[in-house]
């Protein structure tokens, strides 16, 4: 086995970056490679220690990646394998390790398996993928696609459906096959071997189906393919082969999971993943547990999961923190203020975050407060997900283009998808010409430049929330309770460990609030750490505080 510390990722903070967006080095209007060895060092002043980054292999982007045609190539459109080295030798240099986004559910029909199986029953590829004959003339279950529509796709020349459980260019693969397995492990050794430091594996919970294959009569048919019957057994076997040989962080991306799967997934013996994702604190903005719909967030429920989640896992597992990735909406315009108070409400759920246990991710352009778009045409949109949708929600439910387009302006994955706001030049400073998506309107305030300038901006916030991690021992190890978890506008937590005790307190609204912290907390003893509020952290702590609109504080106390 190598020998790479297995822990560093306990107390350290991940920055995600979502190519296409992120840098342009050149006059393609999407980013690249060199875009983001250009910005290395922007990267390490901030102070992460380690860069996730969303598929780059070859692919005809119809998922904008996720879709894989070739697992062992460079997409052109980033660059060439040289470029990829390059980066990887860069971010050495500084200290940077690296995760590499995987996709191993499915591939693109476009990967060489799949064309070879496509029309030939008897192809040795065939049973790469999930195949079924139709039944009463039509597909073989009801189960939908995550994109919408049936879940399953005719091969006309052979009169068999494959399953896709997201686009129709998705492929789901075959995990009952051995030769499957064996080629998944072959592809993420590769990249091991290259040096990559760990992995993030998209939608890894989804590997293993029901064998029966059946209608769901009462959903939609995730039952019947989610933390399935062999995911456990599969991931082990996974693990013991590759991960565990090369040291490997790995981070299971998990779709519509449970904590008792998670417990398992991310469990301290290591056998199977370092850490999850899990989205349940980012459906409480689903009306009726329906995406596509526009309503205001739940604020006791968010609070709830958070603490379901921290206490389940503490000493259980691991989690991975996040509110933003390359398939959420801005937070700042979610769950804050993107307006009147942008910077502070920025801040304040930068705090209620990162102060909880387990590894934190920073989405690019989180740093430094970037919003959603505000798109006003489905012209401006370039999600397949999202124009699917728009077009169920005017022809199937009715509704008219503006409605549908609120939807979107607040739902769609295309809010954190827009360039990277670099500088005040024209298209932000992150091309030469038009980018393939385009810009926020408000990005000559918010930029990179503009906050390296301003020492009380949001990025030098977050630098200061990273460091604090590395120096107080309770964000990694203490345990979780919520103190407050009826309060209707503060998220009020506590972090114990044997010597110290933090809590955080967060105002998650416009208006000022008062703040009595109980008995049990002895805030006299302790010291704010840090607040988004100049004053706040100038004042000495007691056990009644007035906070005004999105003020945080953060108070440690050493036992």
């Amino acid at each position: 086995m190598k020998n790479k510390s297995i822990d560093w990722w306990r107390s350290a903070t991940i920055y995600q970056i979502y190519p296409k967006s992120f840098c342009d080095s050149g006059s393609r209007g999407t980013g690249d490679i060199q875009g983001i060895i250009s910005q290395l060092d922007y990267l390490k002043l901030l102070g992460v220690e380690a860069i996730w980054l969303t598929p780059i292999y070859s692919s005809p982007m119809i998922d904008n990646g996720y879709d894989i045609a070739d697992y062992y190539t460079i997409n052109p459109d980033f660059g060439t394998m040289a470029d990829f080295d390059q980066l990887l030798l860069e971010m050495k240099k500084r200290g940077l390790r690296l995760i590499m986004d995987i996709v191993v559910n499915h591939t693109s029909t476009e990967h060489a398996w799949f064309q070879s199986a496509l029309g030939d029953k008897k192809s040795p590829y065939r049973d790469y993928y999930i195949w079924k004959d139709p039944v009463n003339g039509g597909a073989p279950t009801n189960w939908q696609s995550k994109f919408g529509g049936n879940a399953w796709e005719l091969d006309p020349a052979t009169n068999q459906y494959y399953l896709h459980l997201f686009a129709k260019q998705q492929a789901d693969l075959n995990w009952e096959n051995p030769e499957v397995r064996e080629r998944v492990k072959n592809v993420i050794s590769f990249w091991a071997e290259k040096g990559v430091d760990g992995f993030r594996l998209d939608v890894i919970n989804l590997i293993s189906k029901q064998p029966e294959y059946q209608n769901d009569e009462i959903g939609d048919g995730r039952r019947f393919y989610t933390d399935g019957p062999k995911v456990h057994e599969y991931l082990q076997e996974i693990s013991k082969a590759v991960f565990q040989k090369y040291g490997s962080v790995t981070v299971g991306e998990m779709s519509s999971t449970s904590l008792e799967h998670c417990q398992q997934y991310s469990a301290k013996d290591g056998k199977e993943l370092s850490m999850v994702f899990n989205f349940h604190h980012l459906k409480i903005d689903y009306e009726k547990g329906e995406k596509w719909s526009k309503a205001p967030f739940d604020f006791i429920e968010l609070k709830s999961i958070f603490n379901y989640w921290q206490q389940g896992l503490h000493d259980n597992g691991w989690a991975a923190l996040f509110w933003c990735n390359h398939d959420q909406p801005r937070i700042v315009s979610r769950l804050g203020c993107d307006q009147a108070y942008r910077v502070e409400s920025a801040k304040m759920l930068a705090s209620a975050l990162h102060m909880m246990q387990g590894t934190p991710y920073i989405y690019q352009g989180e740093e430094i407060g970037m919003t959603n778009p505000g798109y006003t045409s489905i012209d401006q949109y370039r999600d397949l997900e999202s124009t699917n949708n728009y077009s169920i929600l005017i022809n199937e439910k009715g509704m008219d283009s503006k409605s549908a387009l609120d939807i979107l302006a607040q739902k769609s994955r295309d809010n954190s998808r827009t360039p990277m706001h670099w500088d005040n030049s024209e298209h932000a400073g992150f091309s030469k010409v038009t980018p393939w998506i385009g810009v926020a309107d408000n990005y000559p305030e918010i930029n990179a430049k503009q906050a390296l300038d301003d020492p009380n901006s949001v990025f030098h916030y977050y630098r200061q929330l990273i460091a604090l991690r590395k120096q107080i021992d309770v964000i990694s190890t203490g345990d979780f309770t919520d103190l407050m978890p009826e309060h209707t506008q503060l998220f009020c937590y506590q972090r114990t460990s044997e010597k110290q005790t933090l809590i955080s307190i967060n105002n998650f609204y416009n208006q000022a609030v008062q703040c009595c912290l109980p008995e049990s907390v002895e805030a006299a003893s302790g010291h704010y750490l840090l607040s988004n509020y100049e004053d706040g952290i100038q004042q000495i702590p007691t056990q009644t505080m007035h906070l005004k609109p999105y003020e945080s504080r953060i108070l440690l106390i050493e036992h």
